[in-house]
């Protein structure tokens, strides 16, 4: 067999770490195709984007192994896939949750990669570990689609009308994020307002002292905030101030955010925190301009009459899975006094961060996935563990475990993104389902 490989990572996140993990997994690659007979081709160092030279040495090779270093968009690995005439394989690495810095996120690629070749209809196979069994890789059984059942409850309605505002287009390669205003109208009725981010950023920079200032008595109460560059830290909570008055003057009910990377290159302050400030308020935020994620926040937030966290799945062992974002959990999820910090890749103010409490919690998306609408669910427990990654992150204990989740995860071509609540919510969203008339997949089940 001639398999061609493709190291994919990026500069924001830690790359010597990264060069390290790359150079285990050639270690093993070798001594696979030294075993075997094999022959290995491709580039051995990170792609740190596009690489058509690197595209051109894997093309003709019977089989195309990306390795998922860190954290990437779809876009370049699905066109890979998607032109390569042999099987395809994915493999990528955990990293150790110790409470610092997400420094690989690789999971999280993995999942966004995923679901864009389910939406692409192509076939693949997966591993995520330090090890992985190579001949299962290229020999196995590849991911079987996975999609849901119809509902079996009493119908559920979701709030009529909502209005969601998308500030900014999603990140290039994240199809998760994807949406049709009038297909999504079709089957929520919510209607959907696109602006722009200048306009925010216009909005916040004018926007007076005095209006200002509730969000920074907010701020003023977490510890560490003295630490923190005073600037960045005004430009934030202009951000919070700012998405307010919009919300007010549009009627939205919720927002979904382009957060990155325009908020810290072109604005100077992240929008995390005050994400976490305007879902603390019921008003949910989603990051990256996830227009479905801020309707799946809205639902979630009716159904559970409390406020919502739109979290990545980025580790996933066979025993517990962490849910994490930057920093922009709601407060009243925490599980001690939140503190003030920067973005672990973006290095600016402000976000929030805190393990989140233990408790009864249930995961929501309206999906997708594979093209077809349907309602995802999980629910679990979140246990007392320390916090796992900076930002806001807990540990969950998942009742149907983690690895049958995992595996459904994939096999589903899940979107990145689910919505999070405390208590046990599954019955009223199998009827949200009903509801809406579209299947419903219990991950795991």
């Amino acid at each position: 067999m001639r398999v061609g490989l493709l190291p994919l990572g990026r500069p924001t996140f830690d790359v010597p770490y990264a060069e390290d993990k790359l150079a285990a997994l050639l270690t093993q690659i070798d001594a696979w195709a030294q075993a075997g007979g094999h022959e290995v081709t491709g580039s051995r160092t990170l792609l740190m984007g596009p690489d058509d030279d690197a595209l051109a040495a894997v093309a003709e090779t019977d089989a195309l192994l990306i390795l998922q270093v860190t954290f990437t968009d779809a876009a370049f690995a699905t066109s890979a896939a998607m032109a390569h005439p042999g099987r395809v394989a994915i493999w990528a690495v955990p990293e150790p949750r110790v409470g610092g810095r997400l420094r690989l996120n690789a999971f999280c690629g993995l999942n966004l990669l995923s679901h864009a070749l389910g939406l692409n209809d192509r076939a693949f196979a997966w591993a995520y570990g330090d090890t992985a069994d190579l001949d299962a890789l290229f020999g196995g059984p590849e991911v079987a689609p996975k999609l849901g059942r119809p509902a079996e409850a009493a119908p559920v309605a979701i709030p009529e009308h909502l209005r969601i505002a998308r500030i900014g287009a999603h990140p290039e390669g994240f199809g998760t994020c994807a949406y049709d205003a009038e297909a999504l109208r079709a089957l929520t009725g919510a209607t959907v307002t696109e602006l722009e981010l200048p306009e925010l950023f216009d909005r916040a920079r004018a926007l007076p002292d005095a209006a200002v200032a509730p969000y920074r008595a907010k701020a003023e109460t977490l510890g560490r905030v003295g630490l923190l560059d005073r600037g960045e830290l005004d430009r934030s909570l202009r951000l919070a101030g700012a998405l307010d008055a919009l919300k007010v003057e549009h009627g939205f009910d919720a927002m979904a955010i382009r957060c990155w990377p325009e908020t810290f290159t072109e604005y100077g302050g992240a929008v995390c925190g005050p994400v976490s400030m305007l879902g603390e308020a019921r008003t949910p935020c989603a990051c990256e301009a996830d227009v479905y994620g801020a309707v799946t926040q809205s639902i979630l937030q009716a159904v559970a009459d409390a406020p919502v966290f739109l979290a990545d799945l980025v580790d996933m062992d066979d025993e517990t899975g962490v849910v994490w974002h930057c920093g922009q959990a709601p407060s009243s999820m925490s599980a001690s006094a939140p503190a003030a910090t920067v973005h672990t890749n973006r290095k600016q103010a402000l976000l929030l961060e805190f393990a989140l409490k233990p408790g009864r919690v249930t995961l929501f998306r309206l999906s997708q996935a594979r093209g077809r609408p349907q309602v995802v669910i999980a629910t679990g427990e979140m246990l007392d563990r320390p916090m796992a990654y900076t930002g806001t992150s807990g540990t969950l204990a998942f009742d149907r475990g983690a690895a049958a989740v995992r595996d459904d995860v994939m096999a589903s071509g899940l979107e990145h993104h689910m919505a999070l609540a405390y208590g046990d919510h599954a019955e009223a969203l199998r009827g949200v389902a009903a509801g809406l008339g579209v299947p419903v997949l219990e991950l795991g089940a």
